[in-house]
C-alpha cells in the first residue's frame, strides 16, 4: 500500500522493469518459475486498484504564502508520480545560502527549525503546516518523496513571506487632539484587527486625546491575539495639573526656624526646574523646585502658592497655580508698650493704663508692676493683671513708674517704664471740663432753694390764715415799687469744692447788726456771693394796719429784707 514502505526480498527478480529518471535494474536474469507469473499478475491487479498509479509524470504543485508573525500558515501542496510507483517516504527541506551557494536542509536540521507538521499523506497531498511563524521561517521550501522505484524533488519551491503587524500610533499628541489608531499588515489577506492599551482591549481606535490615554498600544488579529504588532507608546501632552506646594517641616512655624517650600505637579512633559515659581501674597519671591528660608521672621507670614508651566496650555492658560498655603510665624511678645488715658492725670480723677504688644499667638497674660523706692533699694511691686490697669480715683500715692509684662505660650516681654505724674487742681482755676459739673451743682442748689422757699411761703400762708396775720408775696427785686411795708430775709447758700453736697444756711429774720456781722464772716470764706432780695407784702394791708399803728415818720425804716446768699466755693 502507498505510504507503507515494503522491503523487497533479494530472491525476487524483475525483468525488463525500467525505472525512470536514470535508475535501472542491473540484473538481467529471467526466472521461469511459476511464482514469477503469479507475482506479475498480482502486481498488475494491485496497481490497477490503487488510485494515482495511472498518473502521467512526476510533479509537485504548490504556491507561495504570506503569513503574519505569530500566526499559523498552511502551505498547500499536491504531488504526482508515474504508473507503477509506491511512495515510501516524504520530506520538506528549506534552501539556505551557505558560502555563496544555496543548499537544502531538512527542516529538522535547521539551526532554528520552524514549528512545523506534515499534514499531507502518501497519495498526492503534501501540505505542510507551520505554527507560530517567525521571521527565521521565511524562505523557499522544497518537497521531495521516495517511491519503491525512484525518488523525486520539486523543481520549484513555495516561498514563505513573514510580515509583521505594524501599529501606526502618533507618538505625541496634545490633550484634546483627535487620535486615529491604524494597524498595517504586509500580507494581502484580509484580517480583523483589534486594539489593546496596556494589555486591555479598547473599543474604539478613534478618540479625542485625554491625559489618561497615555500608554502602550498594539494591534492584533481577532481570535489570534498572539499575532500582534510591536507596542507603540502614545504620549498625551498636557498642562500641569495637581500643582502642590509642600511646606517642610509641617506644623507650626516658629520665629528663627528653617522652612523649605517645595513645588510638585503632574504634567507632560514634566515641569522643569525653571518652570516653577514661588509667590508670597501675589509677589514673586523665587524660581525653582525648592526654596528655603533659614530664619523665619514675622514678616514671612502670609499666603504662599506655587506656579507651574511646561509650555502646554489648558483652555488658553499655560500657568497653573497651586492652592494657597497660609503661613503664620509664631513668636513671643515683642514691642510691648504702655499707653496712658487721659495723658494728663489730676488727683481725684480716673486713669487707664493699657498694655499692648505684638505676638503670635496674641498675648494672653498681662501683669502690672510699679517701681517702689526705699532708702536702701528699689523694687517692682505687682499692682495688677489684665491688659488694662484702671485707677478709678487717683491719689498722690499712685504716682510713680509703671511697666507691664506681656506673655504667651512662646515667651514674655517687658514694656518700658511709664512715669505717672499727677496734677493738683487749683481753686478758682478749674479746667473747662469741670464747668458742666459746677453748672449742674449750681442749678441743683438753686432749685432746692426755690423749693424750700415755696414750702416756707405755703407754711406761712397757712399760719397767717389761722392767726389772722397778713399774707406775704415775693418780689425778685430789692426795691419796692409800692408804699406797702415789706420785710427782708437773708439766706446764705454755700457751694463747697468738688463733689461735696451744697450746704444751705438757715433762713431767719434778724436785726440789722446781726446781719452785718454775719455778712462780714461770710466775706472771709466766700469766693463769690450772689444776693437775692425778696420783698414780703402783707396780704391784707388794712388788717395789718389794724395790728400795727401807723407812724408816718418811721414808715421808711420799717422795710424788712430777706437776703439769699449763694456762695460758690472753689
Amino acid at each position: 500500500m502507498r505510504g507503507n514502505r515494503e522491503e523487497i526480498p533479494s530472491h525476487f527478480c524483475f525483468s525488463h522493469y525500467k525505472i525512470y529518471k536514470h535508475h535501472t535494474i542491473s540484473s538481467k536474469s529471467v526466472c521461469h518459475s511459476w511464482l514469477i507469473v503469479i507475482m506479475d499478475s498480482w502486481i498488475l491487479m494491485i496497481l490497477v486498484i490503487i488510485p494515482g498509479v495511472w498518473s502521467g509524470d512526476w510533479r509537485v504543485t504548490f504556491k507561495s504564502h504570506c503569513a503574519l508573525k505569530g500566526e499559523s500558515v498552511l502551505i498547500k501542496c499536491e504531488y504526482d508520480y508515474p504508473y507503477g510507483h509506491i511512495v515510501t517516504s516524504v520530506s520538506w527541506s528549506k534552501a539556505k545560502l551557505v558560502s555563496g551557494h544555496w543548499r537544502l536542509f531538512s527542516l529538522s536540521s535547521l539551526p532554528s527549525p520552524p514549528d512545523h507538521k506534515y499534514v499531507g499523506n502518501y497519495r498526492g497531498d503534501c501540505s505542510l503546516e507551520i505554527r507560530n511563524v517567525q521571521h527565521t521561517d521565511e524562505g523557499g521550501y522544497f518537497f521531495s518523496f521516495v517511491t519503491t522505484l525512484s525518488r523525486w524533488r520539486s523543481k520549484t519551491y513555495s516561498y514563505l513571506t513573514v510580515k509583521d503587524l505594524i501599529a501606526d500610533v502618533p507618538s505625541t499628541v496634545t490633550e484634546g487632539d483627535d487620535v486615529r489608531l491604524t494597524c498595517m499588515s504586509g500580507c494581502p489577506t484580509a484580517t480583523t484587527i483589534v486594539w489593546f492599551k496596556d494589555g486591555e482591549l479598547i473599543q474604539n481606535p478613534v478618540f479625542k486625546a485625554r491625559r489618561e490615554d497615555t500608554g502602550s498600544y498594539y494591534c492584533a488579529t481577532w481570535g489570534q491575539e498572539r499575532v500582534r504588532s510591536a507596542s507603540v507608546a502614545l504620549n498625551v501632552q498636557y498642562a500641569p495639573k495637581n500643582v502642590t506646594l509642600t511646606v517642610s517641616p509641617s506644623g507650626d512655624v516658629r520665629r528663627g526656624s528653617s522652612v523649605t517650600f517645595s513645588c510638585s505637579s503632574h504634567a507632560s512633559p514634566p515641569v522643569t526646574q525653571s518652570g516653577y515659581s514661588l509667590y508670597k501674597d501675589g509677589q514673586l519671591i523665587s524660581s525653582g523646585l525648592n526654596h528655603t528660608i533659614s530664619d523665619m521672621q514675622p514678616n514671612h507670614s502670609g499666603w504662599y502658592h506655587c506656579q507651574a508651566r511646561n509650555n502646554i496650555s489648558r483652555m488658553g492658560v499655560d500657568l497653573i497655580n497651586s492652592t494657597k498655603v497660609h503661613i503664620i510665624v509664631q513668636y513671643g511678645p515683642m514691642n510691648t508698650r504702655v499707653s496712658v488715658d487721659p495723658p494728663d492725670v489730676v488727683v481725684g480723677s480716673s486713669v487707664n493704663l493699657t498694655c499692648s504688644s505684638v505676638a503670635s499667638p496674641a498675648a494672653d497674660n498681662y501683669t502690672w508692676y510699679k517701681r517702689t523706692d526705699s532708702l536702701r533699694s528699689t523694687s517692682l511691686l505687682q499692682v495688677g493683671s489684665g491688659q488694662v490697669l484702671s485707677l478709678q480715683v487717683v491719689e498722690k500715692s499712685h504716682s510713680g513708674a509703671y511697666l507691664c509684662v506681656a506673655r504667651n505660650s512662646l515667651g514674655e516681654n517687658n514694656s518700658t517704664e511709664v512715669l505717672l505724674t499727677l496734677k493738683e487742681m487749683a481753686y478758682g482755676r478749674q479746667p473747662l471740663q469741670a464747668l458742666p459739673v459746677l453748672a449742674g451743682i449750681g442749678a441743683s442748689v438753686f432749685l432746692t432753694f426755690v423749693i424750700i422757699l415755696f414750702f416756707w411761703r405755703k407754711h406761712r400762708d397757712t399760719e397767717k390764715k389761722q392767726t389772722g396775720e397778713p399774707d406775704f408775696s415775693f418780689s425778685g427785686s430789692s426795691n419796692s415799687t409800692s408804699n406797702e411795708e415789706s420785710e427782708s430775709v437773708y439766706a446764705n447758700v454755700y457751694m463747697l469744692p468738688h463733689s461735696l453736697p451744697p450746704v444751705t444756711a438757715a433762713q431767719d429774720i434778724t436785726s440789722a447788726p446781726q446781719r452785718n456781722s454775719h455778712y462780714e464772716h461770710d466775706v472771709l470764706i466766700e469766693d463769690e456771693v450772689t444776693y437775692s432780695a425778696v420783698t414780703i407784702k402783707p396780704r391784707n394791708p388794712s388788717h395789718l394796719n389794724n395790728r400795727v399803728p401807723q407812724n408816718p415818720r418811721s414808715r421808711p425804716e420799717e422795710h424788712d429784707v430777706i437776703y439769699a446768699t449763694v456762695v460758690k466755693s472753689s
